[in-house]
């Protein structure tokens, strides 16, 4: 039996070993001391992650088990099924993949799409990066898209991936700010990561605050590898583009939303499918053969880079169609389990590092979020092609196996389930032959060094409305940042992106703006990364609110309502009060809302019909006044009939080109029309002119500064 003295003895020993956690050197939880965490073991430069790699593996496994039950990142999710159907079978000569080269199969699909920073209870509506994620049910297996509305990542290497998500998420101290980045941990990181740049570029851009998710791109971000009959490959990349246009909110407007309706983005996407509005998407795929892997002026493994469209341009070949709500949430939604390794015949990877990682954290998290390896087995990720393998048991398992051979080879039961031979046709998954040398090296290749020339592109696409966004977001950001040191780094990292962008954020910050550009802007530019050039012909799905009190024109409010309602837009009647109003003739006008219910952030438009005493009420309303005011201050499309049209004063909406007698004036995007009007309401020329303000999403340019919303 150990004596008290020896046990003090042995104590002391330890307490030698301990020293302070400020002045410590980083260790494995064996406390074996590392010398590098911020890059993989692999194969050379660029070879692929290997698995003896201990010390990724625990960090990697350590991370993806923190959170019960909730998932680590994109714990906020909403979903839908849906169907793909390829347009051709031009895709045949690339890959076997059924569901991309047979224009007779209809796949169907699950998507979840996704908050990444915030817990299952924050707004939909926050400053981030949006989750898009496909599961194909095709014939051939499951295949999982798992991809984000941004083409690029934080990080270049997966091993810094928990640093990363460390340093976004809510500070340990406090468990502040819920589903924010603005904080000092998220921008110390960035200040002292380079890499970091490009995506911090598209993350304080619009692209973080989606209009809807019919309205947001999505891209798989890393380069894959399709795979013909052959054996031949070829580098892709895939790119989600909606339909209905890629539109965004306004900083201010997203605000108010959170409280107004913190489930803006998933009420949407539910209302839409239930009303038939289906969101639409087109796959666009860049490919480029494995020739040319080297001839860009970046390396196609880094995921913090993009292939510019007009290298490489997003070749449509197929559509996506989401048209069914989940049934049960939990069961559904929040059971959805994606994995990259999730892959059919014909798609393989590249030896991305932060792809390479993924394929391990993805199936690791799922284990421990769904309780064990059988949660494949739960309906919204069972495959639709037979399964047939020696797995056994385990947590969760639904199956009632038969037969005493779990086990290859085997003579029990006749060799079965046998390999397979791919022939006839019979896809088999074979993983693409490449040639892998190298020494066991924890060293990113040199042609990942460059972290600001792709920040610049990006900065240098932008409309002159995006980049006063843009400005305005890195200020907002750094303005809640406590420690002028994390500042000062992130101005000084935005000047290798652009001096002029460096200069005006640090005036606002109040932090020495830098002298003199560190390297001069290359000028290049990409049309496609801006979305001032994204389609704005349709009004489907847009929600218009319509404003009246006792005394309306009751033709105004049918006839504006029948036109956006043909369109594929969603009208709704707003007044002081639920029930109805009466019209100028007695009519009776239905409402559909109360006004104090809602808010002008919730809609895209609004419109004030015609007549003298239902607009004398709305100027005594501060909602409607407040209501009008703020829709504008948003730069949404405003029409205003008649009378309607002194109530955009009230409202504080002035120095604009009005209607006079007889006519239509259009100015910003507000379409006015006094007089003219036919018996039946407005006339073509009006509700054309308001299609048209709509369809445009926002009028940026709109001089608002002076209104008091």
């Amino acid at each position: 039996m150990s004596s008290s003295g020896d046990h003090a003895d042995k104590q002391r020993q330890l307490d030698e070993f301990r020293v302070d956690p400020r002045d410590s050197e980083l260790t494995t939880d064996q406390g074996v001391k590392v010398d590098d965490t911020d890059n993989s073991l692999s194969v050379g430069e660029r070879g692929p992650t290997i698995m003896d790699d201990f010390h990724f593996r625990e960090k990697i496994t350590h991370f993806d088990h923190e959170r019960i039950p909730e998932r680590v990142v994109h714990a906020r999710g909403s979903g839908a099924y849906g169907h793909f159907r390829v347009y051709d079978d031009s895709l045949a000569e690339y890959t076997v993949a059924e569901f991309l080269r047979d224009p007779s199969v209809e796949t169907p699909v699950f998507v979840r799409f996704s908050t990444v920073a915030g817990s299952r209870g924050s707004a939909d509506t926050v400053r981030d990066v949006r989750g898009f994620a496909t599961k194909f049910y095709t014939r051939q297996g499951n295949f999982d898209l798992v991809g984000n509305n941004m083409p690029v990542f934080f990080i270049q290497d997966g091993i810094k991936f928990p640093d990363f998500v460390h340093a976004v998420k809510p500070e340990p101290h406090n468990e502040i700010p819920q589903a924010s980045s603005a904080h000092d941990t998220l921008w110390d990181f960035v200040q002292l990561q380079p890499e970091t740049m490009h995506m911090m570029m598209w993350l304080m851009s619009d692209r973080a605050l989606p209009r809807s998710f019919a309205m947001m791109q999505g891209f798989g971000v890393h380069t894959f590898r399709l795979v013909n009959a052959e054996g031949r490959g070829t580098f892709v990349k895939f790119h989600w583009k909606p339909m209905l246009g890629t539109h965004s909110l306004d900083w201010d407007e997203t605000q108010k939303i959170a409280g107004k309706d913190p489930d803006f983005n998933r009420r949407d996407l539910w209302d839409a499918i239930e009303a038939g509005n289906f969101p639409e998407y087109e796959l666009c795929v860049q490919l480029v053969p494995e020739a040319d892997e080297h001839r860009f002026d970046f390396d196609l493994l880094d995921a913090t880079k993009i292939i510019p469209e007009e290298e490489v341009p997003a070749r449509p070949v197929g559509r996506l169609v989401l048209d069914r709500n989940p049934e049960n949430f939990f069961a559904e939604t929040e059971q959805v389990a994606f994995c990259l390794g999730n892959v059919v015949p014909g798609i393989d990877f590249t030896n991305d590092p932060l792809l390479q990682a993924r394929l391990f954290s993805y199936l690791d998290t799922q284990l421990i979020r769904l309780g064990g390896p059988n949660f494949t087995q739960l309906p919204v990720n069972r495959s639709v092609a037979p399964v047939r393998n020696h797995h056994r048991d385990a947590y969760h398992q639904t199956q009632i196996h038969q037969g005493r051979a779990a086990y290859h080879k085997n003579s029990l039961s006749g060799g079965c389930p046998a390999i397979g031979t791919g022939v006839d046709g019979d896809a088999v998954y074979r993983h693409y032959q490449e040639r892998v040398d190298g020494a066991k090296i924890r060293k990113r290749s040199e042609s990942f060094a460059d972290h600001y020339s792709q920040a610049t592109l990006f900065w240098n696409s932008m409309s002159d409305w995006e980049k006063e966004h843009i400005v305005s977001a890195f200020r907002f950001e750094l303005g809640k940042v406590e420690h002028k040191h994390i500042r000062e780094g992130v101005v000084e990292q935005l000047n290798h992106v652009d001096h002029d962008l460096a200069t005006q954020v640090a005036e606002g910050i109040g932090v020495e703006p830098p002298k003199a550009p560190v390297t001069e802007n290359h000028g290049r530019s990409s049309p496609a990364l801006s979305q001032a050039n994204s389609p704005a012909d349709t009004v489907k799905a847009r929600k218009v609110a319509v404003l009246v009190a006792d005394g309306v024109e009751a033709a105004d409010v049918t006839a504006v309502g029948e036109a956006l309602t043909e369109q594929g837009a969603i009208c709704e009647v707003l007044a002081a009060h639920d029930g109805a109003v009466r019209s100028a003739d007695g009519d009776q006008v239905e409402v559909t809302r109360a006004l104090p219910t809602v808010a002008s952030v919730l809609y895209d438009a609004v419109v004030i019909p015609g007549g003298e005493q239902s607009v004398r009420a709305l100027a005594e309303d501060g909602d409607a006044l407040h209501f009008v005011a703020e829709a504008y201050k948003h730069c949404k499309a405003i029409g205003a009939l008649d009378a309607g049209v002194e109530l955009l004063g009230r409202a504080g909406v002035s120095s604009l080109q009005i209607a006079t007698e007889g006519l239509v004036e259009v100015d910003q995007g507000v379409v006015t029309r006094r007089g003219g009007g036919a018996p039946g309401g407005p006339d073509d020329n009006f509700k054309r002119e308001l299609i048209n303000a709509i369809a445009a999403h926002r009028h940026w340019t709109r001089n608002k500064a002076h209104v008091p919303a």
